[in-house]
């Protein structure tokens, strides 16, 4: 089984997705775009499915990182093609993109640990599947999206309502992270620092690490169902008649 998997940036990775994609089988393609030579394949006809991460950049900013049109290309390819996809923050904002929809500024940044609660059409998605319907997600981004033409909304949050959406039954949208470790949590307040401290002002780094070690094992059993589950929706098992 052959998966793509775009990565924006080197510090911005597949974190807890890598090991557990590995373990079931995957065999992972992974373009970083921020690496010399860089690329994106054409087409996807050589994969199963389609992992698109998270990233610093904007998904309005295809004239300043021309492969973002590529991205959403290969978006609209695994819709036609029926081949699951899944976006992780920009990732996410760029399916929306894709798929005819706007993304823009958030009335509010958003970095931290905060509440996702699942909606009735969560709540029966297969991603989410056995999960409870709130929990504490990782995010860090100032962007929205809106609802692409036929999407189901899945998950609402508090001053960031659009946090998780299906199209079809292939193409997910995560605003927010469940992949993330303790290590990139640390390494993202190190690199993004300023961002950082623009948001919550003095001592927000040491806050910041506090709370993902308070709530680590307490997620565990939170992070595995989700695993579980997106492992199956990207092998296409389980899937509705």
């Amino acid at each position: 089984m052959r998966l793509l998997i775009i990565q924006h940036v080197t510090c911005e990775g597949l974190g807890l997705l890598e090991s557990e994609l590995i373990s079931k089988g995957w065999g992972l393609d992974i373009r970083c775009m921020d690496l010399p030579g860089g690329a994106l394949p054409d087409h996807l006809d050589k994969y199963r499915a389609l992992i698109i991460l998270g990233g610093p950049m904007g998904a309005n900013e295809g004239e300043k990182y021309p492969y973002l049109f590529k991205v959403q290309e290969l978006v609209r390819e695994a819709a036609a093609k029926q081949i699951p996809c899944v976006g992780i923050c920009l990732g996410a904002q760029l399916i929306a993109r894709a798929l005819g929809a706007k993304v823009m500024p958030n009335p509010v940044k958003e970095i931290g640990w905060l509440p996702v609660r699942l909606l009735p059409a969560g709540m029966n998605n297969r991603l989410f599947k056995d999960m409870p319907s709130g929990f504490s997600v990782f995010q860090w981004h100032s962007d929205t999206f809106v609802l692409p033409e036929g999407a189901k909304l899945l998950a609402e949050g508090g001053d960031c309502r659009n946090q998780a959406f299906v199209y079809g039954d292939h193409i997910w949208a995560l605003q927010f992270h469940l992949e993330v470790t303790p290590a990139m949590i640390a390494v993202w307040s190190e690199l993004y620092k300023d961002e950082l401290a623009d948001y919550g002002g003095p001592g927000v780094k040491e806050r910041l690490i506090i709370n993902t070690r308070a709530r680590w094992e307490i997620m565990q059993s939170t992070r595995e169902q989700f695993f579980s589950n997106l492992n199956m929706i990207l092998e296409n098992r389980n899937k509705p008649e």
